[in-house]
């Protein structure tokens, strides 16, 4: 029993990583220095700092409409 529940486990984590896009992203030094470091700040990877910051600029955009 237990063991079904570790396999749909990975199959939820599987199916949600596809869920999302992969997108290649180009960064200047500085950029990635800058976002890396706001990243550490605030205790996020920096794929996770990048997809936080969009989606408050979307928020923040669908807010001035």
């Amino acid at each position: 029993m237990e063991e079904k529940n570790i396999s749909e486990q990975n199959i939820s984590s599987a199916s949600d990583t596809k869920a999302k896009k992969q997108v290649p992203l180009r960064l200047n030094q500085n950029l990635w220095n800058e976002l890396s470091a706001w990243a550490e700040d605030d205790f996020r990877s920096l794929n996770g700092q990048i997809e936080y910051l969009l989606n408050e600029c979307v928020k923040w955009r669908k807010g001035k409409k």
